[in-house]
C-alpha cells in the first residue's frame, strides 16, 4: 500500500531530476501505524565530481532545524517549567540590549513572539560579514539595535531563541542529545553537497550551508542540523505517536496568522499543497528540504533535495515541486484508503 503511494508521490521529483532542475531527491513517508516508505534518486553531488544519492546520505536541513531542534527544545523547556513562553527573552538573556534597558524594544520580545515570528526583526542579516569569532558575533546579535519593520519570517528570531536556550542550559546547543539520524555537522556519514559558496571558496559538503550559522560556529537556533531521511521520519513518527498534549497544542494552534509555535499550518498556496487536511503543519529549508505532518490522516512526509547545488541562482522549481508532491501523495493515500 504505502509503497505504491510513495511511487506516485515521487513522480514530480523524478520529473524535476530528469529535467535537470535539481540534482537529486529523497522522499520519505511514515504513517501513525508505523508504515514507512522511502524513494531516492539522482545525485548527492554534481561537481566537482558526480556522486550518487543513497538513503544513507545526510542532508543539510537548513531551516527545518527550526522545528526539529529549536522549537522542540524550547517547548520541552517550557513544559518542564524552566521558561514561560510569554516571558521576555531577558528572563534568560538579561544582557540583551544591556545599554538601553529602559528603551530597547528587543528587551520586550517574548519567547512566543519569536516562535511565531511576530516581532519587528528583519528576515535576515549578513551577520557573517561582521567577523568570524562566534562569541563576538553572538554579542553583536544581542547588542545590535535592529531595524524595525512589519512582522516577517525571521532567522533572527530563532538565533535569539538559540542563544536563550544556551543560557538556560548553561552549555552550547550541541550538548543537547540527538536521536539517530540527526546531528550537527559534520555529519557521521556521507553528506549531500549544497552550494559552491563564493565567500568560503568551495562546494559546501558536510559543513553547514547557511553563512550566518557557519560563522556562529555551525550550531545556531535557525540552522545547522543535518539529517538522514530516516532520522527526519523518526522525528515525525515521534510527534504523531508521542507528542504531549502541550506540544501538540502549541505546534498545531495558529497564533499569528497561519503560524503556530515554530511551524506553519496549512494556508492557501503553501508548500504542503492544497489536498492535505486543515490540521496539517509543515516547514521548509532553504537548501531544498521540507517536512509536513497531516494530523487528520496520521501521515507525515519529508522531501529532501539539494536544489541549491551547485548554485542557488538557478530555476530549481522547488516552489512548485513541494506542493505537487504533497498533492500527489494525498491523492494516492486517499484513493488507497477509499
Amino acid at each position: 500500500m504505502i509503497e505504491t503511494i510513495a511511487d506516485t508521490a515521487f513522480a514530480p521529483a523524478l520529473a524535476s531530476i530528469a529535467n535537470g532542475r535539481i540534482p537529486g531527491a529523497t522522499l520519505g513517508i511514515v504513517s501513525s501505524d508505523g508504515a514507512r516508505a522511502t524513494r531516492v534518486y539522482g545525485l548527492a553531488q554534481r561537481v566537482p565530481e558526480e556522486e550518487a544519492l543513497t538513503p544513507d546520505h545526510w542532508f543539510d536541513l537548513a531551516s527545518v532545524s527550526k522545528v526539529i531542534f529549536t522549537t522542540t527544545l524550547i517547548l520541552r523547556l517550557a513544559e518542564e517549567g524552566r521558561i514561560d513562553l510569554d516571558a521576555p527573552l531577558t528572563s534568560a538573556i538579561p544582557d540583551l540590549r544591556q545599554y538601553d534597558v529602559a528603551g530597547a524594544a528587543e528587551r520586550r520580545l517574548t519567547f512566543r513572539d519569536c516562535l511565531v515570528h511576530r516581532t519587528f526583526l528583519p528576515a535576515v542579516e549578513p551577520i557573517y560579514t561582521y567577523g568570524d569569532d562566534p562569541d563576538r558575533l553572538r554579542a553583536f546579535v544581542l547588542q545590535r539595535e535592529w531595524r524595525h519593520g512589519p512582522p516577517v519570517y525571521s532567522d533572527i528570531n530563532f538565533i535569539l531563541l538559540g542563544i536563550a536556550a544556551e543560557r538556560i542550559l548553561g552549555d552550547s546547543l550541541d550538548s543537547v542529545p540527538l536521536a539517530a539520524g540527526l546531528s550537527f555537522g559534520p555529519p557521521p556519514g556521507p553528506a549531500v553537497a549544497t552550494e559552491h559558496c563564493r565567500w568560503r571558496g568551495r562546494v559546501m559538503k558536510g559543513a553547514v550551508h547557511d553563512e550566518n550559522c557557519f560563522a556562529l560556529g555551525g550550531r545556531a537556533g535557525h540552522a545547522g542540523l543535518f539529517g538522514t531521511v530516516n532520522g527526519v521520519l523518526d522525528f515525525a513518527a515521534g510527534l504523531l505517536g508521542n507528542a504531549s498534549p502541550f506540544v501538540r497544542r502549541a505546534i498545531t494552534s495558529p497564533v499569528e496568522g497561519h503560524r503556530t509555535a515554530g511551524w506553519e499550518r496549512k494556508f492557501a498556496g503553501w508548500s504542503g499543497g492544497s489536498a492535505c487536511s486543515p490540521e496539517t503543519i509543515g516547514h521548509t529549508g532553504f537548501t531544498g528540504t521540507g517536512l509536513w505532518i497531516d494530523w487528520t490522516r496520521g501521515l507525515a512526509w519529508t522531501l529532501l533535495t539539494n536544489r541549491v547545488h551547485p548554485t542557488r541562482h538557478s530555476g530549481s522549481g522547488i516552489l512548485t515541486l513541494r506542493p505537487a508532491t504533497g498533492d500527489a501523495l494525498i491523492a494516492a493515500w486517499d484513493a488507497d484508503c477509499a
